[in-house]
Protein backbone atom coordinates (compact mmCIF):
# COMPACT_ATOMS: atom_id res chain seq x y z
CA UNK A 1 0.00 0.00 0.00
CA UNK A 2 1.28 3.48 -0.90
CA UNK A 3 2.05 5.70 2.09
CA UNK A 4 -0.57 8.29 1.16
CA UNK A 5 -3.15 5.52 0.78
CA UNK A 6 -2.19 4.15 4.18
CA UNK A 7 -2.52 7.56 5.84
CA UNK A 8 -5.91 8.18 4.24
CA UNK A 9 -7.13 4.77 5.42
CA UNK A 10 -5.96 5.47 8.97
CA UNK A 11 -7.87 8.75 8.90
CA UNK A 12 -11.03 7.08 7.60
CA UNK A 13 -10.84 4.37 10.26
CA UNK A 14 -10.53 6.96 13.02
CA UNK A 15 -13.40 9.07 11.68
CA UNK A 16 -15.60 5.95 11.65
CA UNK A 17 -14.72 5.14 15.26
CA UNK A 18 -14.98 8.67 16.67
CA UNK A 19 -17.34 10.55 14.31
CA UNK A 20 -18.46 13.09 16.92
CA UNK A 21 -15.04 14.06 18.25
CA UNK A 22 -14.58 17.12 16.05
CA UNK A 23 -11.63 18.72 17.83
CA UNK A 24 -9.69 15.46 18.01
CA UNK A 25 -10.35 14.67 14.35
CA UNK A 26 -9.24 18.19 13.38
CA UNK A 27 -5.95 17.75 15.24
CA UNK A 28 -5.38 14.41 13.53
CA UNK A 29 -6.32 15.81 10.11
CA UNK A 30 -3.73 18.56 10.56
CA UNK A 31 -1.06 16.07 11.71
CA UNK A 32 -1.34 13.09 9.37
CA UNK A 33 -0.57 14.68 5.97
CA UNK A 34 2.48 16.42 7.46
CA UNK A 35 4.24 13.14 8.32
CA UNK A 36 3.79 11.53 4.87
CA UNK A 37 7.24 12.63 3.57
CA UNK A 38 8.87 11.14 6.67
CA UNK A 39 6.96 7.85 6.36
CA UNK A 40 7.95 7.60 2.69
CA UNK A 41 11.58 7.53 3.78
CA UNK A 42 10.89 5.23 6.74
CA UNK A 43 8.53 2.47 5.54
CA UNK A 44 9.21 0.42 8.69
CA UNK A 45 6.74 2.64 10.54
CA UNK A 46 4.05 1.91 7.96
CA UNK A 47 4.74 -1.81 8.21
CA UNK A 48 4.26 -1.67 11.99
CA UNK A 49 1.06 0.41 11.62
CA UNK A 50 2.53 2.98 13.99
CA UNK A 51 -0.06 5.65 13.14
CA UNK A 52 -3.12 3.70 14.23
CA UNK A 53 -1.35 2.70 17.43
CA UNK A 54 -0.24 6.24 18.30
CA UNK A 55 -3.75 7.62 17.64
CA UNK A 56 -5.23 5.50 20.44
CA UNK A 57 -4.67 6.75 24.00
CA UNK A 58 -3.02 4.23 26.27
CA UNK A 59 -5.69 4.91 28.88
CA UNK A 60 -8.77 7.13 29.28
CA UNK A 61 -10.31 7.70 32.70
CA UNK A 62 -13.73 9.29 33.25
CA UNK A 63 -15.24 9.79 36.68
CA UNK A 64 -17.94 11.72 38.51
CA UNK A 65 -17.05 14.65 40.75
CA UNK A 66 -19.73 15.33 43.40
CA UNK A 67 -19.30 18.52 45.43
CA UNK A 68 -21.34 20.73 47.72
CA UNK A 69 -21.99 24.41 46.96
CA UNK A 70 -22.15 27.16 49.58
CA UNK A 71 -25.94 26.80 49.85
CA UNK A 72 -25.54 23.16 50.86
CA UNK A 73 -26.77 21.78 47.55
CA UNK A 74 -24.97 18.83 45.95
CA UNK A 75 -23.64 19.31 42.43
CA UNK A 76 -21.93 16.86 40.10
CA UNK A 77 -19.47 17.31 37.23
CA UNK A 78 -17.49 14.98 35.00
CA UNK A 79 -13.78 14.49 35.51
CA UNK A 80 -11.35 13.11 32.95
CA UNK A 81 -7.73 12.11 32.46
CA UNK A 82 -6.48 11.04 29.04
CA UNK A 83 -3.11 9.29 29.39
CA UNK A 84 -2.15 9.32 25.73
CA UNK A 85 1.44 8.21 25.32
CA UNK A 86 4.26 7.34 27.74
CA UNK A 87 6.99 6.31 25.27
CA UNK A 88 9.26 9.18 26.33
CA UNK A 89 8.36 9.43 30.02
CA UNK A 90 5.49 9.83 32.47
CA UNK A 91 2.31 11.38 31.09
CA UNK A 92 2.54 15.17 31.27
CA UNK A 93 -0.15 17.71 30.50
CA UNK A 94 -2.50 20.16 32.14
CA UNK A 95 -5.87 20.00 33.82
CA UNK A 96 -8.55 22.25 32.32
CA UNK A 97 -11.65 23.35 34.27
CA UNK A 98 -14.11 24.87 31.78
CA UNK A 99 -17.74 24.18 30.75
CA UNK A 100 -16.57 23.24 27.23
CA UNK A 101 -14.45 20.33 28.43
CA UNK A 102 -15.36 16.98 26.90
CA UNK A 103 -13.52 13.88 25.75
CA UNK A 104 -12.93 15.21 22.23
CA UNK A 105 -11.23 18.38 23.46
CA UNK A 106 -9.08 16.47 25.93
CA UNK A 107 -8.07 13.90 23.33
CA UNK A 108 -7.09 16.69 20.93
CA UNK A 109 -5.08 18.41 23.66
CA UNK A 110 -3.48 15.16 24.80
CA UNK A 111 -2.58 14.19 21.25
CA UNK A 112 -0.93 17.57 20.61
CA UNK A 113 0.85 17.25 23.96
CA UNK A 114 2.66 14.07 22.86
CA UNK A 115 4.56 15.87 20.11
CA UNK A 116 4.90 19.19 21.93
CA UNK A 117 6.56 17.38 24.83
CA UNK A 118 8.75 15.42 22.43
CA UNK A 119 10.05 18.66 20.90
CA UNK A 120 11.32 19.87 24.28
CA UNK A 121 13.82 16.96 24.38
CA UNK A 122 12.79 16.41 28.01
CA UNK A 123 11.73 12.95 29.30
CA UNK A 124 7.96 13.42 29.36
CA UNK A 125 5.04 11.72 27.63
CA UNK A 126 1.71 13.23 26.66
CA UNK A 127 -1.59 13.49 28.49
CA UNK A 128 -4.39 15.90 29.39
CA UNK A 129 -7.32 16.07 31.79
CA UNK A 130 -9.90 18.24 33.43
CA UNK A 131 -13.57 18.75 34.09
CA UNK A 132 -16.63 20.60 32.77
CA UNK A 133 -16.67 22.49 36.09
CA UNK A 134 -16.72 26.28 35.68
CA UNK A 135 -14.68 28.07 38.38
CA UNK A 136 -16.05 31.49 37.38
CA UNK A 137 -18.35 33.06 39.97
CA UNK A 138 -17.58 30.26 42.43
CA UNK A 139 -16.35 31.06 45.92
CA UNK A 140 -12.94 29.93 47.13
CA UNK A 141 -14.68 27.41 49.37
CA UNK A 142 -16.65 25.93 46.46
CA UNK A 143 -13.51 25.67 44.34
CA UNK A 144 -11.67 24.02 47.23
CA UNK A 145 -14.41 21.44 47.75
CA UNK A 146 -14.57 20.69 44.04
CA UNK A 147 -10.79 20.27 43.79
CA UNK A 148 -10.76 17.97 46.79
CA UNK A 149 -13.47 15.78 45.29
CA UNK A 150 -11.74 15.77 41.88
CA UNK A 151 -8.40 14.72 43.38
CA UNK A 152 -10.01 12.01 45.52
CA UNK A 153 -10.49 10.00 42.32
CA UNK A 154 -7.58 11.35 40.26
CA UNK A 155 -5.06 10.43 42.98
CA UNK A 156 -5.59 6.75 42.12
CA UNK A 157 -4.19 7.29 38.63
CA UNK A 158 -1.25 9.71 38.95
CA UNK A 159 2.21 9.86 40.49
CA UNK A 160 5.66 11.38 39.84
CA UNK A 161 6.75 8.39 37.74
CA UNK A 162 3.36 7.73 36.17
CA UNK A 163 1.45 10.94 35.39
CA UNK A 164 2.26 14.51 36.45
CA UNK A 165 -0.63 16.95 35.78
CA UNK A 166 -0.24 20.72 35.66
CA UNK A 167 -2.58 23.69 35.27
CA UNK A 168 -4.41 24.88 32.17
CA UNK A 169 -7.47 27.08 31.55
CA UNK A 170 -9.33 27.51 34.84
CA UNK A 171 -6.58 25.86 36.87
CA UNK A 172 -3.98 28.19 38.35
CA UNK A 173 -1.92 28.27 41.52
CA UNK A 174 -5.00 28.35 43.77
CA UNK A 175 -6.50 25.22 42.22
CA UNK A 176 -3.16 23.38 42.08
CA UNK A 177 -2.72 24.17 45.77
CA UNK A 178 -6.08 22.64 46.68
CA UNK A 179 -5.42 19.61 44.46
CA UNK A 180 -1.97 19.09 45.97
CA UNK A 181 -3.32 19.37 49.52
CA UNK A 182 -5.89 16.63 48.86
CA UNK A 183 -3.32 14.37 47.20
CA UNK A 184 -1.11 14.78 50.28
CA UNK A 185 -3.97 13.79 52.59
CA UNK A 186 -4.73 10.69 50.55
CA UNK A 187 -1.23 9.49 49.65
CA UNK A 188 1.88 11.24 50.94
CA UNK A 189 3.85 14.45 50.58
CA UNK A 190 5.23 13.94 47.09
CA UNK A 191 6.30 17.27 45.68
CA UNK A 192 6.72 15.89 42.14
CA UNK A 193 3.11 14.78 41.60
CA UNK A 194 1.86 18.15 40.26
CA UNK A 195 3.56 21.08 38.58
CA UNK A 196 2.57 24.71 38.57
CA UNK A 197 2.61 24.60 42.37
CA UNK A 198 2.83 27.85 44.33
CA UNK A 199 6.38 28.80 45.29
CA UNK A 200 5.71 28.14 48.98
CA UNK A 201 5.71 24.40 48.41
CA UNK A 202 8.22 23.61 45.70
CA UNK A 203 6.81 25.38 42.66
CA UNK A 204 9.25 26.75 40.11
CA UNK A 205 10.05 30.39 39.55
CA UNK A 206 9.15 31.31 35.99
CA UNK A 207 6.43 28.68 35.55
CA UNK A 208 3.57 31.20 35.42
CA UNK A 209 5.32 33.18 32.72
CA UNK A 210 6.65 30.21 30.75
CA UNK A 211 4.08 29.65 28.00
CA UNK A 212 3.83 33.33 27.06
CA UNK A 213 7.58 33.89 27.32
CA UNK A 214 8.21 30.72 25.31
CA UNK A 215 6.02 31.81 22.40
CA UNK A 216 7.89 35.12 22.22
CA UNK A 217 11.27 33.35 22.45
CA UNK A 218 10.26 31.11 19.53
CA UNK A 219 9.58 34.22 17.44
CA UNK A 220 12.74 35.90 18.71
CA UNK A 221 14.89 33.08 17.35
CA UNK A 222 12.92 32.97 14.11
CA UNK A 223 13.56 36.70 13.63
CA UNK A 224 17.23 36.44 14.61
CA UNK A 225 17.60 33.78 11.91
CA UNK A 226 16.62 36.55 9.48
CA UNK A 227 18.83 39.19 11.15
CA UNK A 228 15.73 40.87 12.57
CA UNK A 229 14.25 41.42 16.04
CA UNK A 230 11.16 42.49 17.97
CA UNK A 231 12.47 46.03 18.20
CA UNK A 232 9.83 48.45 16.91
CA UNK A 233 7.39 45.72 15.86
CA UNK A 234 3.61 46.10 16.34
CA UNK A 235 2.10 42.98 17.86
CA UNK A 236 -1.49 41.72 18.09
CA UNK A 237 -2.28 39.43 21.03
CA UNK A 238 -5.52 37.63 21.88
CA UNK A 239 -6.45 36.47 25.36
CA UNK A 240 -5.80 38.08 28.74
CA UNK A 241 -4.86 35.10 30.89
CA UNK A 242 -1.37 34.03 31.91
CA UNK A 243 -0.23 33.17 28.39
CA UNK A 244 -1.31 36.50 26.89
CA UNK A 245 -0.13 38.63 29.82
CA UNK A 246 3.36 37.19 29.83
CA UNK A 247 3.66 37.14 26.06
CA UNK A 248 2.91 40.88 26.23
CA UNK A 249 5.47 41.34 29.00
CA UNK A 250 8.29 39.60 27.14
CA UNK A 251 7.44 41.24 23.79
CA UNK A 252 7.62 44.65 25.49
CA UNK A 253 10.97 43.72 27.08
CA UNK A 254 12.30 42.90 23.60
CA UNK A 255 11.24 46.27 22.21
CA UNK A 256 7.88 45.53 20.60
CA UNK A 257 4.62 47.43 21.10
CA UNK A 258 1.66 45.14 21.83
CA UNK A 259 -1.54 46.99 20.95
CA UNK A 260 -4.35 44.46 21.64
CA UNK A 261 -5.57 41.79 24.02
CA UNK A 262 -8.99 40.22 24.53
CA UNK A 263 -11.39 38.26 26.69
CA UNK A 264 -14.44 36.17 25.83
CA UNK A 265 -16.62 39.26 25.21
CA UNK A 266 -14.38 41.56 23.23
CA UNK A 267 -10.98 43.20 22.91
CA UNK A 268 -9.07 46.35 23.69
CA UNK A 269 -6.95 48.37 21.31
CA UNK A 270 -4.36 50.61 22.94
CA UNK A 271 -2.33 52.49 20.35
CA UNK A 272 0.25 53.51 22.95
CA UNK A 273 0.85 49.88 23.87
CA UNK A 274 -0.88 47.75 26.50
CA UNK A 275 -0.31 49.06 30.04
CA UNK A 276 0.86 45.79 31.57
CA UNK A 277 0.61 46.89 35.21
CA UNK A 278 -3.02 47.93 34.70
CA UNK A 279 -3.83 44.72 32.81
CA UNK A 280 -2.30 42.55 35.55
CA UNK A 281 -4.21 44.46 38.23
CA UNK A 282 -7.53 43.99 36.42
CA UNK A 283 -7.08 40.32 35.47
CA UNK A 284 -4.88 38.88 38.23
CA UNK A 285 -5.86 40.93 41.29
CA UNK A 286 -9.39 42.20 40.72
CA UNK A 287 -10.41 39.36 38.32
CA UNK A 288 -12.55 41.77 36.30
CA UNK A 289 -13.44 42.14 32.60
CA UNK A 290 -11.40 44.12 30.10
CA UNK A 291 -14.08 46.82 29.98
CA UNK A 292 -12.48 48.10 33.21
CA UNK A 293 -9.22 48.76 31.33
CA UNK A 294 -10.69 51.44 29.05
CA UNK A 295 -12.26 53.20 32.04
CA UNK A 296 -8.78 53.83 33.41
CA UNK A 297 -6.75 54.24 30.20
CA UNK A 298 -7.62 57.15 27.93
CA UNK A 299 -5.59 55.83 24.98
CA UNK A 300 -7.57 52.57 24.87
CA UNK A 301 -10.73 51.60 23.00
CA UNK A 302 -12.94 48.56 23.64
CA UNK A 303 -14.77 46.59 20.93
CA UNK A 304 -17.05 43.59 21.15
CA UNK A 305 -16.20 40.56 19.03
CA UNK A 306 -12.96 38.94 17.94
CA UNK A 307 -9.67 40.81 17.94
CA UNK A 308 -8.86 38.99 14.70
CA UNK A 309 -11.59 40.98 12.93
CA UNK A 310 -9.78 44.22 13.78
CA UNK A 311 -8.24 45.89 10.73
CA UNK A 312 -4.98 47.61 11.63
CA UNK A 313 -1.41 47.32 10.40
CA UNK A 314 0.72 44.96 12.47
CA UNK A 315 3.85 42.82 12.13
CA UNK A 316 3.28 39.84 14.43
CA UNK A 317 0.20 37.98 15.72
CA UNK A 318 0.23 35.90 18.90
CA UNK A 319 -3.10 34.06 19.38
CA UNK A 320 -3.11 33.15 23.08
CA UNK A 321 -6.79 32.50 23.84
CA UNK A 322 -8.35 29.21 22.72
CA UNK A 323 -8.75 26.70 19.90
CA UNK A 324 -10.13 27.73 16.49
CA UNK A 325 -10.21 31.45 17.24
CA UNK A 326 -8.78 32.26 13.78
CA UNK A 327 -10.65 30.86 10.78
CA UNK A 328 -9.99 31.43 7.08
CA UNK A 329 -11.78 34.79 6.97
CA UNK A 330 -9.93 36.12 10.00
CA UNK A 331 -6.66 34.89 8.53
CA UNK A 332 -7.43 36.97 5.41
CA UNK A 333 -7.70 40.02 7.68
CA UNK A 334 -4.29 39.21 9.18
CA UNK A 335 -2.83 39.06 5.67
CA UNK A 336 -4.50 42.41 4.85
CA UNK A 337 -3.08 43.86 8.08
CA UNK A 338 0.42 43.02 6.87
CA UNK A 339 1.18 40.41 9.53
CA UNK A 340 4.39 38.52 8.69
CA UNK A 341 4.59 36.11 11.65
CA UNK A 342 1.93 34.10 13.51
CA UNK A 343 3.03 32.14 16.58
CA UNK A 344 0.46 30.25 18.62
CA UNK A 345 0.46 30.69 22.39
CA UNK A 346 -2.80 28.72 22.60
CA UNK A 347 -3.50 25.15 21.48
CA UNK A 348 -4.71 24.94 17.86
CA UNK A 349 -6.08 28.52 17.70
CA UNK A 350 -5.94 28.47 13.88
CA UNK A 351 -8.29 26.36 11.77
CA UNK A 352 -6.91 24.36 8.86
CA UNK A 353 -8.21 27.00 6.43
CA UNK A 354 -6.26 29.65 8.32
CA UNK A 355 -3.06 27.59 8.36
CA UNK A 356 -3.38 26.91 4.64
CA UNK A 357 -3.64 30.65 3.98
CA UNK A 358 -0.61 31.42 6.17
CA UNK A 359 1.49 29.01 4.13
CA UNK A 360 0.13 30.25 0.78
CA UNK A 361 0.82 33.89 1.64
CA UNK A 362 4.29 33.29 3.06
CA UNK A 363 3.40 34.11 6.67
CA UNK A 364 5.95 32.50 8.97
CA UNK A 365 3.83 30.24 11.16
CA UNK A 366 4.80 28.67 14.48
CA UNK A 367 2.15 26.10 15.42
CA UNK A 368 1.13 25.51 19.02
CA UNK A 369 3.07 22.24 19.15
CA UNK A 370 6.24 24.28 18.88
CA UNK A 371 5.52 27.87 19.90
CA UNK A 372 3.62 27.17 23.12
CA UNK A 373 5.86 24.37 24.39
CA UNK A 374 7.42 26.73 26.93
CA UNK A 375 4.84 25.96 29.60
CA UNK A 376 5.38 22.22 29.62
CA UNK A 377 9.14 22.73 29.29
CA UNK A 378 9.26 24.66 32.56
CA UNK A 379 6.86 22.14 34.11
CA UNK A 380 9.47 19.49 33.32
CA UNK A 381 12.14 21.76 34.81
CA UNK A 382 9.99 21.96 37.94
CA UNK A 383 9.95 18.15 38.02
CA UNK A 384 13.76 18.17 37.82
CA UNK A 385 14.04 20.65 40.69
CA UNK A 386 11.61 18.59 42.77
CA UNK A 387 13.46 15.32 42.20
CA UNK A 388 16.78 16.95 43.14
CA UNK A 389 15.30 18.92 46.05
CA UNK A 390 16.62 22.10 44.48
CA UNK A 391 15.23 25.53 43.65
CA UNK A 392 16.68 27.41 40.68
CA UNK A 393 16.58 31.18 40.35
CA UNK A 394 14.16 32.80 37.93
CA UNK A 395 17.13 33.81 35.77
CA UNK A 396 18.33 30.19 35.58
CA UNK A 397 14.87 28.94 34.61
CA UNK A 398 14.39 31.72 32.06
CA UNK A 399 17.77 31.02 30.48
CA UNK A 400 16.97 27.31 30.20
CA UNK A 401 13.56 28.16 28.69
CA UNK A 402 15.15 30.44 26.10
CA UNK A 403 17.59 27.67 25.18
CA UNK A 404 14.81 25.09 24.86
CA UNK A 405 12.75 27.36 22.60
CA UNK A 406 15.82 28.07 20.45
CA UNK A 407 16.35 24.33 20.06
CA UNK A 408 12.66 23.80 19.20
CA UNK A 409 12.77 26.51 16.54
CA UNK A 410 15.95 25.13 14.98
CA UNK A 411 14.60 21.57 15.07
CA UNK A 412 11.41 22.67 13.28
CA UNK A 413 13.42 24.68 10.74
CA UNK A 414 15.90 21.91 9.96
CA UNK A 415 13.31 19.12 9.87
CA UNK A 416 11.10 21.16 7.53
CA UNK A 417 14.01 21.68 5.14
CA UNK A 418 14.86 17.97 5.22
CA UNK A 419 11.39 16.45 4.77
CA UNK A 420 8.92 19.15 3.69
CA UNK A 421 9.77 22.64 2.49
CA UNK A 422 11.80 25.56 3.76
CA UNK A 423 10.06 27.63 6.45
CA UNK A 424 7.15 25.19 6.88
CA UNK A 425 7.68 25.10 10.64
CA UNK A 426 4.32 23.39 11.24
CA UNK A 427 5.38 20.39 9.16
CA UNK A 428 8.78 20.45 10.85
CA UNK A 429 7.17 20.37 14.30
CA UNK A 430 4.86 17.49 13.40
CA UNK A 431 7.61 15.37 11.83
CA UNK A 432 10.27 16.04 14.47
CA UNK A 433 7.85 15.39 17.33
CA UNK A 434 6.54 12.22 15.71
CA UNK A 435 9.96 10.84 14.76
CA UNK A 436 11.24 10.73 18.34
CA UNK A 437 8.07 9.22 19.82
CA UNK A 438 7.67 6.64 17.05
CA UNK A 439 11.29 5.51 17.37
CA UNK A 440 10.85 5.07 21.13
CA UNK A 441 7.63 3.10 20.65
CA UNK A 442 9.30 0.82 18.13
CA UNK A 443 12.30 0.26 20.39
CA UNK A 444 9.99 -0.59 23.32
CA UNK A 445 7.93 -3.11 21.36
CA UNK A 446 5.07 -0.76 20.37
CA UNK A 447 3.87 -0.37 23.98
Amino acid sequence: MEVREYVEQVQKNLAAKDPNQEEFLQAVEEFLPAVIPFLEEHPEYVEKNILEIILEPERMIQFRVPWQDDAGNWQVNRGYRVQFNSALGPYKGGLRFHPSVNLSILKFLGFEQIFKNSLTDLPIGGGKGGSDFDPKKKSDSEIMRFCQSFMTELAKHIGPNLDVPAGDIGVGGREIGYLFGQYKRLREYDMGVLTGKPLGFNGSLGRTEATGYGAVYFVKHLLEDREDSFEGKKVLVSGSGNVAIYAIEKAHELGARVITCSDSNGYIYDEEGIDLDLLKDIKEVRRERLTEYVKERSSAEYYEGSVWEFEIDADIALPCATQNEIDGKKAEILVKNGVKVVAEGANMPSTMDAVKLYLEKGILYGSGKAANAGGVAVSALEMSQNSQRLAWTKEEVDSKLDGIMKNIYETCRDTAEKYAEKDNFAAGANIAGFEKVAAAMLAQGLV
